[in-house]
């Protein structure tokens, strides 16, 4: 029997715990590195510091992807672990602004990073799991669209407070601005109540007897989980493996971009990377705005890119984007105005929007229904790794090669957002009305 088809208002209330999510998300990218700098963190620890994001991924997505895939409850598959993620990343949202040193903040990002891992996965297979696939598009874009909200919202939260009277320069006692404190307080309230929200307003599709009976029958355990994890690693779907150098350029360049970008704008703007100096302050709060107006140009392009990519295809519109990211990163450090980054940052702002929606229609296109969960966190693995080969390599040659510069950091996104647009060419999609013999050149 299929899955019926939605309407776009309840497409949306299926998806707006998404906007809580990635409200989280966008505080991390937008304050992380300032609270380590605060902290007294060197520019050259900060790939480090960032270390627990990418491990959280590789070690948590693919193994609560394929339990959700086993999972029987009278709540649903999937949904218990967007109500135990939100509630934990809620917590730690609470917590993280009071840290008073490096490795304090670095532990709360740890648990808070492994939180919104155990929500993340299950809700992309929640999306595949209820849509039929001719909603596909529809479905994971409206999350990319929610994406562009949540973190235009995080971003813009401290720009915000300040126009609202909270004083610029307040700190607490450890350096850390005050409107950071507010902002994390209200992303904990955001992120446990747009995931209530969803709960409240969408069921999952119960899942027949047959289903349950064959999901009993599936041996149980974390050997069994990493067993059926190592099966689906040796049967993956072809298009999933040539979306890997895609994968790993793109990534690459946004762990480095969120890492670089305030110390960045802060150099070739302010002339200073010092966080005691006005100007490095000026930075942060335009990384905030910067951050938030990409976001919102995601929120609006999602929709846009739902019917582009399924007129033209998802791969084309992906590369586009990319390419329009990459290019406007090389444009940012000739720069010498505040108000003229805004101009090419449009691209970012395109590219954010495809990459939270575009690979995850190809994706959905590929994989077998019944595991759907567990290539939905092994393509996780897509992600983290290379932001765990960009945590361990740029301090490598952070100083060699890029002259211990953060404006060459951001060069070096630029260069690869570029390289990544090149190679979605050589992925073939499966047509959704032909069989696995044929693909899309």
């Amino acid at each position: 029997m299929g899955k019926p088809t939605l309407k776009f208002w309840q497409i949306i209330n299926m998806n707006f715990g998404f906007f809580g999510l990635q409200y989280s998300f966008g505080l991390q990218q937008a304050n992380m590195s300032p609270i380590y700098s605060y902290l007294g963190a060197e520019e050259s620890e900060l790939p480090l510091l960032w270390l627990a994001g990418p491990m959280t991924g590789l070690i948590v997505q693919p193994i609560i992807g394929a339990i959700s895939d086993k999972t029987i409850t009278k709540w649903g598959r999937r949904t218990p672990y967007f109500l135990i993620g939100a509630i934990f990343c809620s917590l730690s949202l609470l917590v993280m602004p009071y840290s008073s040193t490096v490795w304090m903040a670095a532990s709360v990002l740890w648990i808070l990073d492994a939180a919104n891992n155990i929500t993340q996965e299950p809700y992309r297979a929640f999306v595949s799991d209820k849509l039929p696939k001719e909603q596909h598009s529809l479905g994971f874009l409206t999350q990319s669209a929610f994406t562009g909200l949540g973190q235009t919202l995080s971003y813009l939260t401290p720009t915000l407070l300040i126009f609202f009277g909270v004083s610029e320069l307040a700190k607490n006692e450890s350096g850390i601005p005050v409107t950071t404190i507010i902002a994390f307080m209200i992303g904990a309230v955001v992120s446990i109540g747009s995931i209530l929200w969803t709960l409240k307003t969408t069921k999952e599709i119960p899942i027949s007897e047959e289903e349950k009976a064959h999901i009993r029958s599936q041996p149980k355990g974390i050997g069994s989980t990493i067993a059926e994890i190592a099966k689906a690693f040796k049967e993956m779907p072809l298009t999933m493996k040539q979306m890997l150098p895609m994968m790993l350029f793109s990534w690459y360049a946004m762990f480095i971009y969120w890492q670089y970008i305030a110390k960045s704008l802060s150099k070739s703007l302010f002339g200073t990377t010092d966080v005691f100096d006005p100007g490095f302050r000026k930075a942060d709060l335009l990384v905030g705005q910067i951050g938030a107006f990409y976001n919102f140009i995601a929120f609006f392009a999602a929709f846009g890119l739902a019917m582009l990519a399924q007129k033209y295809g998802p791969k084309w519109i992906h590369g586009a984007c990319m390419f329009l990211a990459g290019a406007g990163l090389l444009v940012i450090p000739e720069l010498n105005s505040p108000g003229m980054v805004f101009i090419p940052i449009i691209g970012m702002g395109l590219s954010w929007a495809s990459m939270m929606g575009n690979p995850y229609v190809m994706l959905a296109g590929s994989i077998p229904p019944e595991r759907t969960g567990v290539y939905m966190g092994i393509f996780n693995m897509f992600i983290v790794i290379p932001m765990l080969l960009e945590t361990f390599t740029i301090p490598m040659y952070y100083s060699s090669w890029l002259g211990n510069s953060p404006v060459n950091a951001i060069r070096l996104a630029g260069t690869l957002l570029i390289l990544a647009a090149i190679s979605v060419a050589f992925i073939k999609l499966k047509r959704p009305d032909q069989s696995d013999l044929h693909t899309e050149k």
